[in-house]
């Protein structure tokens, strides 16, 4: 993280806001994520911020490059077809960082002119030198059609675990018609199959994460996911990534591996995961009168108490932050040990055929 760019902060109210909250979520960071200096393990995440391009405050780019920063792979949704602000949290976060990112989708249908991007540490990840978009072939189209924002695959590796990384962003709609929440259940069975199909095919390891707009956990929708061939770590299911008042899953992590015996990433017992509720840091309820000036410039209405935080809670540090939480797993990368294992096995084996 590069802290010199809250010098660009010129108004010394904000930049003192800035740096005391900045306090506050790195404490919060220290306490309810793993440290990432490990080479045993990878610190996966997934986070959908809202409208991501140069809408915020340099306040919010230092707040979400801090996130970020803690983790070592990050898939982003709703960046916006201007990368500006990517590309500033990239620069907060420092040059040991890099992005791989989608082109524009249609705005016509369902894909509100959106990318999907990976945000990685070089010092941890390497990327393997495949990507692209998922095109279905014409035999498993969704009701006639592609996804409404492509999927996005890419080939990865963190220490000895190869895996392609594919991030989604499922088509919503309206919750009232039924068009389309079976089109959003049409979308994710169609990615979940596909994938695994390729798993199959290829002997290889497939993750797909993202924001699938899953409203709960065992639903028709979740459902369709894990009849793939999809496990979702049973951690992930206890994490819900909306902000509301209604509980919502939307954003989920699921995996088909394809790996040696006796070797794991994860498991359900012992993993470390969890969605991060930054709003008790930063953006937090009872900040909302501090922010009432640069509301109402914004808004060119003027509120006071309850008006003023209900806009505060309701839009503006949404439109800041998010209104989802990133989800994140650590992962198991070192398998050296096993590696090991087997060729003593292999040497013990041989020798005791040749002694027969």
């Amino acid at each position: 993280m590069l802290y010199t760019y809250l010098k660009d902060i010129k108004d010394l109210t904000e930049r003192k806001r800035t740096i005391e909250h900045l306090i506050l979520l790195r404490k919060q960071l220290d306490e309810e994520i793993p440290q990432k200096s490990s080479e045993n393990s990878l610190l996966l995440a997934t986070w959908n911020i809202r409208q991501f391009t140069d809408n915020r405050k340099q306040e919010s780019y230092m707040y979400i490059a801090e996130i970020l920063s803690r983790f070592d792979l990050i898939a982003v949704q709703e960046v916006k077809e201007k990368m500006r602000g990517l590309e500033r949290v990239k620069s907060i976060l420092g040059k040991n960082w890099d992005y791989i990112a989608t082109d524009v989708t249609d705005s016509t249908d369902g894909g509100n002119g959106e990318r999907i991007a990976f945000l990685y540490d070089t010092n941890k990840v390497s990327f393997k030198n495949i990507a692209g978009e998922i095109v279905l072939p014409h035999t498993e189209l969704i009701q006639g059609m592609q996804f409404a924002r492509t999927p996005f695959c890419v080939a990865f590796q963190a220490g000895w675990f190869k895996f392609n990384l594919t991030t989604v962003h499922i088509f919503y709609g309206k919750e009232s018609k039924a068009a389309d929440r079976e089109r959003r259940q049409a979308e994710i069975k169609a990615i979940g199959s596909y994938l695994s199909d390729r798993a199959t095919a290829e002997e290889s390891s497939y993750i797909v994460l993202g924001d699938f707009n899953i409203p709960k956990v065992g639903d028709k929708y979740m459902d369709a996911l894990e009849s793939t061939g999809f496990c979702i770590p049973a951690p992930i299911k206890k994490h819900p990534t909306n902000f509301g008042k209604e509980v919502k899953h939307y954003d989920q992590i699921a995996f088909n591996l394809k790996l040696e015996e006796g070797i794991k990433v994860y498991d359900d017992d012992t993993v470390r995961s969890g969605a991060f509720n930054f709003t008790k840091s930063v953006y937090r309820d009872e900040d909302y009168e501090e922010y009432i000036p640069l509301m109402e410039q914004k808004t060119k209405v003027a509120r006071t108490g309850d008006k003023a935080k209900d806009y505060f809670c309701g839009h503006y540090r949404i439109d800041q932050m998010s209104d989802h939480m990133p989800l994140w797993l650590e992962l198991k990368v070192d398998f050296s040990s096993q590696y090991i294992e087997k060729q003593l096995k292999y040497v013990l084996d041989t020798e005791n055929k040749k002694k027969k």
